[in-house]
């Protein structure tokens, strides 16, 4: 078979794609041409031994996104060996995309897309091309599978997708310090090029802070960032493209910094001399005065303990830390005493109770301040000379009699007056009365020691020049005891004495009482009343015993006893 030169071309599936580059250019993928058996001839001619085998060979194509011309963005060309360049071929284009995004002319092959296409949102298409005889609809290339790519242009910036951030680093960190680790993230491809190749730089925060370029580590810059001088930063970082080149796109993020409190301050107390007025009415036990020492850390860094250092201080006063105010609050461990005592001087000293050895540089975190107490003198009520009185007086004494006396004084150095009086609401009140101004105790009436042998009253005192003022002490009053009551025989009984009764048989023992106090009385002694007739038949005899209490019982006869005793009556 001999053939002209102008159709020396094989017949073979001819693939085409042209992809155009950021620079605008367009690359074309050379047709594959499957090899043939071919002899020169003289003449020129070829002569080809034996059919070629016929087929296409797929190259992937490429589309360039974001294709914003006013024509369809050309894509490439599908040729079948069997097109002889006379119409009789058809190219039909099937997949995603076809005849819609994808378009091809059925004559020459050539595909193009009418759309501008987003690679972050489809990154390529899967389509199928045919070759058809027009005529008889036969296919003269098996259906084949081609991809065409969706090629990557800068278009996305840069984004944190975390930001705003907030963090935290501790005052007078090293420099180094690593604060926080920011990431921005770029849509584009990072496998093509550098649209994803990002660069970090620092926009406002410097010179306190730096960023890695790299990897978006934010450090500290400077040494010694002091909490107490500047708390906040506001750091801004730009994450740029193109690996930060001329043109790439950018993002940025701001980081709110705080520098969080160490310990880096001693407390202070404002001044070093204090002054304090104390009554002394103040209680025991009560907070009388505060103080406080400033500390400008934070948090447990701030917290303080008092002590008082000097024994004259701590011997009356006592301090303890307010944990909300972190003040000193003074209290009373003693009573006052205006007129041995006006004043008293406190060492006072501030230690933190959390220190951090990093800072000892510094020097000891304490202070010390001096507070001088001054004793108020306040108008005392007045005060006895014992803190309860016991009296006594013999019972019968007549009204007027003086039972005692209290003493009181005014504790003030004024030493007022002072009046007596007595508790009115009480019931002794009928049995005495007080002098006024000498505070002596005498009876209203006779007392009798058998009806009420003792007797508690209150006696008030007060100054003269301010009676509000009052105090008061407990008196009790004994009423002492005298001979006054005779012996009682306390029953009569009958006795009955049976015939047959012994001689010396004892039939009844006579008891006889006194209501006088016991150490007062005198031994009973028992007799027959001589006005009765003397009976042979009984006799009275002392049995020497001396009781409390007793009783006594008649055999027809009547007894006066002196004295509790017992005696036995026999035949």
């Amino acid at each position: 078979m001999r053939i002209s030169a102008a159709s020396r071309l094989c017949p073979v599936l001819v693939c085409l794609c042209f992809v155009q580059r950021c620079c605008g250019g367009a690359h074309h993928v050379p047709t594959k041409v499957p090899s043939k058996n071919q002899t020169r001839l003289a003449n020129g001619e070829t002569e080809v031994h034996h059919r070629p085998k016929r087929g296409w060979i797929w190259n992937q194509f490429f589309v360039l996104e974001e294709h914003m011309g006013p024509d369809a963005q050309y894509v490439g060309k599908l040729h079948s060996n069997s097109d002889k360049g006379d119409g009789s071929v058809r190219y039909i284009l099937s997949g995603e995309g076809a005849g819609t995004i994808f378009i091809i002319d059925e004559v020459t092959g050539d595909i193009h897309a009418t759309k501008s296409l987003d690679r972050e949102r489809k990154t390529h298409y899967v389509l199928h091309a045919q070759a058809l005889d027009r005529n008889t609809e036969e296919a003269l290339e098996p259906k084949s599978e081609f991809i065409i790519k969706v090629q990557d242009i800068n278009d996305n910036a840069p984004k944190f997708p975390d930001g705003p951030f907030v963090a935290t680093v501790p005052e007078m960190s090293e420099v180094g310090t690593s604060v926080l680790q920011v990431t921005a993230t770029d849509a584009d491809d990072p496998t093509y090029g550098n649209s994803a190749r990002i660069v970090y730089s620092i926009l406002q925060g410097q010179p306190y802070f730096s960023v890695d370029p790299k990897t978006g580590i934010i450090r500290t810059a400077l040494s010694n960032m002091d909490r107490e001088a500047r708390e906040h930063y506001t750091v801004v970082i730009q994450a740029k493209d193109m690996a930060g080149q001329v043109g790439g796109l950018s993002g940025s993020t701001t980081i709110n910094i705080t520098l969080t409190d160490v310990n880096d301050n001693p407390p202070k107390f404002p001044q070093k001399n204090y002054q304090l007025y104390v009554p002394e009415s103040a209680q025991v036990g009560k907070p009388v005065g505060k103080i406080k020492a400033n500390d400008e850390d934070l948090g447990v860094n701030a917290d303080i303990k008092y002590s008082i250092i000097n024994s004259e201080g701590a011997n009356m006063f006592s301090i303890s830390t307010d944990r909300d105010t972190r003040e000193g609050i003074i209290s009373l461990k003693k009573p006052l005493n205006y007129e041995r005592k006006k004043t008293y001087t406190l060492h006072i000293e501030g230690v933190n109770t959390h220190v951090d050895p990093r800072f000892s540089y510094l020097g000891s975190f304490k202070d010390t301040a001096t507070l001088k107490i001054t004793v108020g003198d306040v108008d005392e009520a007045p005060v006895f000379s014992m803190d309860y009185y016991i009296l006594d007086v013999y019972e019968n004494s007549p009204g007027g009699t003086e039972v005692g006396s209290v003493t009181a004084r005014d504790p003030d150095s004024r030493n007022s007056p002072v009046r007596y009086f007595m508790d009115s609401k009480e019931d002794g009140v009928r049995y005495f009365k007080i002098d006024d101004s000498s505070g002596v105790i005498r009876t209203t009436q006779p007392l009798d020691r058998e009806d009420m042998p003792w007797h508690n009253i209150t006696v008030m005192a007060s100054e003269v020049d301010n009676p509000t003022l009052l105090n008061h002490v407990p008196v009790t009053v004994q009423v002492l005891d005298v001979n006054d009551n005779p012996p009682e025989i306390s029953t009569e009984e009958d006795v009955i004495v049976c015939e047959s009764s012994r001689p010396g048989q004892l039939i009844q023992t006579v008891t006889a009482v006194d209501k006088d106090d016991f150490a007062n009385g005198q031994r009973f002694s028992f007799a027959l009343p001589s006005q009765l007739p003397v009976n042979p038949n009984f006799t009275l005899k002392d049995n020497e015993a001396l009781l409390l209490e007793g009783f006594v019982s008649r055999l027809f006869l009547c007894f006066e006893l002196n004295l509790i005793s017992k005696y036995s009556l026999v035949i």
